[in-house]
């Protein structure tokens, strides 16, 4: 997929059955596999996050003009950690450059981040309670578009439709990876170079389990 192709749009009874027959979450399950995952590429993971640290600290020092880059950057490169996770997962080798793979599907991911963003902040104003709702929901939007090169509005709702579903799990599941990054503030911000690597793992391997992976090649 070229970094500015929109994506394509998926048969919907591709995801059907999952949104009809329902599905489990195991929140400390992923997090645990997330962890092993992590201890068995500490290398690639942590030197990865340290270039996003660095990229991002770049970007506070050119204030305004920075912002608005590493807002661009943002969401391919934490893909960067989904197509690792899943490279992984499926018995393949993991070489730094993997991590950049993101920027193939640079502007879905993009017009994701962005339009999630902004109906989630509507969400937010409008008694917080939607836009609560609408963070969790599009939680699986970057894998369906990294797994499927999903058209970012269709991912958006498809991962909303599935989500629904099992609302009240998935949004345990956040609170918990929420609580793992805290805790890695907390230890200084050093302890982030392991929660951020940790948490997306756990992330990519909930929707691997959940979903299951679609594609072979990332």
């Amino acid at each position: 997929m070229a970094a500015f192709d929109f994506g394509h749009k998926i048969d919907p009874a591709h995801f059907e059955n999952l949104i009809e027959n329902g599905y489990q979450v195991n929140a400390s399950d992923y997090v645990q596999k997330g962890w092993e995952m992590f201890k068995g590429h500490i290398g690639e993971f942590v030197g990865f996050t340290l270039l996003v640290f660095a990229i991002s600290l770049a970007s506070i020092k050119l204030e305004t003009f920075g912002s608005l880059i590493f807002s661009a950057l943002a969401a391919p490169l934490y893909a960067g950690y989904s197509i690792a996770a899943f490279r992984i997962l499926t018995g393949k080798s993991l070489q730094f450059s993997d991590f950049f793979r993101g920027f193939n599907y640079f502007l879905p991911l993009f017009l994701a981040g962005l339009a999630s963003g902004i109906i989630v902040s509507i969400g937010f104003m409008l008694l917080i309670i939607p836009g609560i709702y609408l963070a969790i929901g599009y939680m699986l939007a970057t894998f369906l578009i990294i797994d499927y090169r999903m058209e970012f509005w269709q991912a958006m709702e498809t991962s909303r439709k599935i989500v629904t579903k099992n609302w009240f799990a998935f949004f345990v599941l956040a609170i918990v990876l929420a609580l793992i990054n805290l805790l890695g503030t907390l230890a200084l911000g050093v302890g982030l170079l392991i929660s951020a690597p940790v948490s997306a793992c756990a992330a990519a391997i909930a929707y691997k389990e959940i979903v299951g992976l679609n594609s072979s090649e990332w």
